[in-house]
């Protein structure tokens, strides 16, 4: 739709996208006290519209309005319609039954050109002209200065203004992002929203767009961290879920992984092995950090092999299986996870491994009652194919060194508990307990956020009492959802003793302490031995290393090299940085720290006699 133009240049410009100005006949206007352009900025944030009496009293006088602030009103108003003009004046700022009305042409506010153009270009979209459309809502978006109002902000009134024009300006901004989307210019939208989006978080229209830019970019990481932030952000502040349409979005862009070109070689099938994973945790909640470092280390392919290390039930296997769905696209040959461990705990042979491997891929030709020709047939077969291999929960590095590809384009992801240390070229992650916050959100999405919304506190000691463990999170959530009649108060109380936390912990055939006993029986046996005595110590206290020495009965040297140990297997933390072994502070997990004082000192040292 065209735009009308001024047969000549306005006498008089204002701009209120951005600080109060005006201009007569290209030079700036003095617009006044503070008090007078108060009343000039609610007057043509309203132009053209009767602006009550009362709203212009609120906007200069907040608080309490003076006797004579009628009077002073009428002050204000007559010098305004000095700077209009001596002739017009009158005309232009009218008083009416309904207020004050402030006449002002398009060409002479910033504000009515916005609107105009915005009006063009949503109606040259709506008529399919997508480039026009695109145009004209740059043009609109090009007039803003800044904050609209900025300097007059301390008013109320004027503030509430300001905000109904930002409101504004973020959908024509949505507008543009979404016209421009469909003319396949993604890139401009991620660079332009980026800024945007994180200052209106709640806005979802704008961040479904943003969403949908750096998907089309292929930074699939990025765009599904948009939802996931947005997602736990309405549910924080507004016991909210996103909108049925964003989360089905959110679905396919799970499904779909990076957007590309098809090609004969992505398009056709590829065997059995093209997914043999697990399916995808649908409330994966946080750890958007570590899911961008391993998408895009992964990514690349070209033999990198990436290890998620932490202890038993920190999540390594849920992160690890959202990260291989996201990168469907980079491996047209297949991902794949086996276990290298029983249910039990028990690490698995190489043998039956390997046996595992060549049915689930059907591509070891030649099997061989020799584990180490075995292996390696295995990594002969994948020479040029693109494939992800998930070797979850490693017990150690040997049976990893004979499992990884090698040179060539495929990836390789190991979870574990440990950081095998003796594996070279990794790139290593440690997957770190929640944060408070994603914790009450995976609490939330699983008993519901009206229910954590409406008791915040015992939820918060319900997910600290858990220890900030994914695993115990997600087994309180549930036991919680199943008994709908306990409340949350009451199972806080109950996790916060330490002599029944770990019973609590339990929802059907899934226990924390099963899985707490696994990682025990990782350790060795002077481990488990310095393990229950380090839990003598203070429940959820941090401790020095002469602490953990005076606990362990050993000097500080050998003690050290035991801390050391078992922060390896995630059994011991270290919360501080970089620091000298003195001054490093030292922590057992709160679930780990009650696991450990079941088992007696004294049986244990008798064991390890």
């Amino acid at each position: 739709m065209p735009l009308a133009q001024p047969a000549a240049p306005a006498r008089l410009r204002f701009a209120v996208l951005g600080p109060l100005t005006g201009e007569a006949a290209g030079r700036p206007l003095a617009l006044g006290p503070l008090k007078q352009r108060l009343v000039l900025a609610v007057l043509l944030s309203r132009a053209n519209t009767a602006v009550p009496v009362d709203l212009l009293t609120d906007a200069v006088w907040p608080d309490e309005p003076p006797r004579t602030a009628r009077k002073n009103l009428q002050v204000y108003i007559s010098t305004l319609r000095t700077l209009l003009g001596r002739e017009d004046g009158p005309d232009r700022l009218a008083h009416s039954a309904g207020g004050y009305l402030l006449r002002v042409a398009e060409p002479e506010l910033d504000l009515l050109h916005f609107r105009a153009l915005a009006r063009a270009g949503r109606a040259a979209a709506d008529s399919g002209s997508l480039a026009p459309a695109a145009r004209l809502l740059r043009q609109a978006l090009d007039l803003w200065q800044g904050p609209p109002l900025a300097d007059l902000r301390c008013s109320p009134a004027v503030e509430a203004e300001a905000e109904r024009l930002e409101a504004r300006c973020l959908g024509v901004h949505e507008d543009w992002a979404e016209t421009e989307l469909e003319l396949g210019n993604a890139t401009a939208v991620a660079e332009e929203l980026a800024e945007l989006a994180e200052r209106h978080p709640l806005r979802e229209r704008l961040q479904a767009a943003r969403m949908n830019a750096l998907h089309l970019t292929g930074r699939q990481a990025e765009a599904l961290a948009v939802y996931d932030t947005h997602r736990q952000l309405l549910a924080r502040e507004l016991g909210l879920e996103p909108s049925p349409a964003l989360t089905a979005r959110y679905r396919q862009l799970l499904a779909r992984g990076r957007a590309r070109p098809a090609t004969a070689r992505t398009a056709q099938a590829t065997g059995p092995s093209s997914a043999l994973l697990p399916a995808d945790t649908v409330d994966f909640t946080g750890r958007s950090i570590e899911l961008r470092d391993l998408v895009d280390e992964l990514g690349e392919g070209g033999g990198r092999v990436a290890l998620l290390s932490g202890p038993a039930g920190i999540g390594k296997t849920a992160l690890a299986v959202h990260a291989a769905h996201l990168l469907a696209d980079r491996f047209p040959d297949g991902r794949l996870l086996v276990r290298l461990r029983t249910a039990d705990g028990t690490p698995r042979p190489l043998a039956d491994v390997l046996t595992e491997l060549g049915s689930l891929t059907g591509r070891l030709e030649h099997a061989s009652d020799d584990p180490a020709q075995a292996a390696a047939l295995w990594r002969a077969s994948l020479a040029g194919r693109r494939m992800l291999l998930i070797l979850d929960d490693a017990p150690g590095e040997a049976v990893v060194r004979e499992l990884l590809p090698g040179i060539g384009p495929s990836a390789t992801l190991v979870t574990s508990r440990s950081q095998l240390a003796g594996l070279a070229s990794v790139h290593r992650i440690t997957v770190p307990p929640f944060t408070p916050t994603e914790a009450l959100d995976l609490l939330g999405r699983i008993v519901g956020p009206g229910r954590t919304g409406t008791d915040r506190a015992a939820a918060a000691r319900v997910v600290d009492a858990c220890g900030l463990l994914p695993l115990a999170v997600r087994v309180a959530g549930t036991r919680l959802a199943v008994l709908r009649h306990l409340p949350l108060t009451e199972y806080a109380a109950r996790l916060a003793d330490p002599a029944g936390a770990l019973d609590e912990l339990v929802a059907g055939d899934i226990t924390v302490r099963a899985r707490l006993d696994s990682g025990w029986r990782d350790l060795t046996d002077q481990g488990r031995l310095a393990l229950a005595r380090l839990a003598a110590l203070p429940l959820s206290q941090l401790f020095t290393l002469p602490e953990a020495a005076a606990a362990l009965g050993r000097p500080e040297r050998l003690a050290l090299r035991t801390l050391e140990a078992l922060t390896d297997t995630g059994a011991v933390t270290s919360p501080t940085a970089e620091v000298t072994a003195h001054a490093a502070l030292y922590a057992l997990p709160r679930l780990t720290h009650l696991h450990a004082r079941e088992h007696p000192v004294t049986l244990l040292a008798q064991d390890t006699l």
